[in-house]
């Protein structure tokens, strides 16, 4: 008899290309869902704000919101690069507060001494900026030329910053001098078509920072570190420098967010700027960013930070719960999207 038809055996390659084909296309789906998570998490905060108290839906509780968001958003831009190479900064509140002293002290100083207040008060905004820039140069030298963990090296400049700040403040506080204070008060209190500076100031950086992560090899190096560093140092990439860019980076965030927080008071003092690290850390991780590094994005750290201010401001509207507990809530959003995060890479 002849042999029957054999079935042919099942070709390997198209089995394994149909496999890499399910495998990859399960987490694109889940890396579009989880992008649209802190989106859709906003959306449902406005809602329930608008149910739970009328004021939420106003023009002015708006602008009120996002102001209040700009100086952290502006942090959490700079944190987002530095998270995203696998890094972290704890010390980026007392950094600010610091900073607003020493800027408060330069414009007192320099205002009777250049006789020209507006000469004092532009050279205090780029004064900030600088030591901004000074700080986070300090933290990328210790952080790659040292070889310190970068959790050791912020946790140390945390208390040294604000301790420096309560020395100069002498135990109290540092206030800028009335003629200057008003001077100075239209870099917070100002509008521009309807809409406060600061705000859009924050917009303004937000859109530089997606261009320079998204659009630059230096945002491209610093994804790359953050997914794997000896992989990049193979790659011929320049680690130390970049890190340290990445901290400069920061820094000079802070530095922009401290100019435009000095008028809202006109003071600097050892409460300034107290858990802005938590904040700002908070609205990166929420805004999705990888803890472990590697991914991220600038729009969804943009979210993040209205996400956590609309919370703040429902609490402080409706009685839900105590406005004191606005930290603990924060707290408990890094925990459970770490947890979350848990399979990420």
């Amino acid at each position: 008899m002849p042999p029957e038809p054999q079935t042919p055996p099942p070709q390997p390659e198209a089995a394994t290309a149909a496999a890499a084909h399910r495998s990859e296309a399960k987490p694109r789906w889940t890396e579009r869902l989880h992008g649209l998570g802190p989106v859709i998490g906003l959306v449902l905060l406005c809602i329930a704000g608008t149910l739970l108290n009328g004021d939420f839906a106003t023009v002015d509780n708006a602008m009120n919101v996002l102001t209040r968001t700009a100086f952290i958003g502006i942090i959490a831009v700079g944190m987002c690069f530095v998270i995203i190479s696998g890094g972290i900064d704890l010390s980026v509140g007392s950094m600010a507060a610091l900073i607003a002293g020493s800027v408060i002290m330069f414009i007192n100083w320099a205002g009777p001494a250049s006789g020209s207040p507006l000469m004092a008060v532009m050279m205090g905004a780029v004064l900030a900026v600088v030591l901004g820039a000074l700080f986070g140069l300090a933290h990328g030298l210790l952080i790659t030329k040292g070889r310190i963990e970068p959790f050791i090296v912020t946790l140390g400049t945390l208390g040294i910053f604000r301790a420096y700040l309560t020395y100069f403040a002498d135990g109290g506080a540092l206030t800028l001098d009335n003629e200057l204070s008003d001077l100075y008060a239209p870099v917070y209190y100002a509008s521009l078509a309807g809409i406060p500076v600061p705000v859009w100031v924050f917009v303004l950086v937000a859109i530089v920072g997606g261009v320079i992560l998204n659009r630059t090899a230096y945002g491209r190096y610093v994804q790359a570190i953050g997914s794997n560093e000896q992989v990049a140092r193979y790659a011929a990439v320049d680690v130390d420098r970049v890190k340290i860019l990445t901290y400069v980076l920061l820094g000079v965030c802070v530095g922009i967010a401290t100019l435009l927080y000095v008028p809202r008071l006109g003071s600097a003092s050892p409460t300034t700027g107290l858990l802005w690290e938590l904040e700002a850390i908070a609205a990166v991780i929420v805004g999705g960013t990888a803890l472990k590094g590697g991914a991220g994005s600038i729009t969804g750290t943009v979210v993040g930070a209205v996400l956590l201010s609309v919370i703040s401001n429902i609490l402080n509207l409706t009685s839900i719960i105590s406005v004191y507990l606005n930290a603990a809530v924060q707290g408990f959003v890094i925990i459970i999207v770490a947890f979350l995060q848990r399979g990420r890479r």
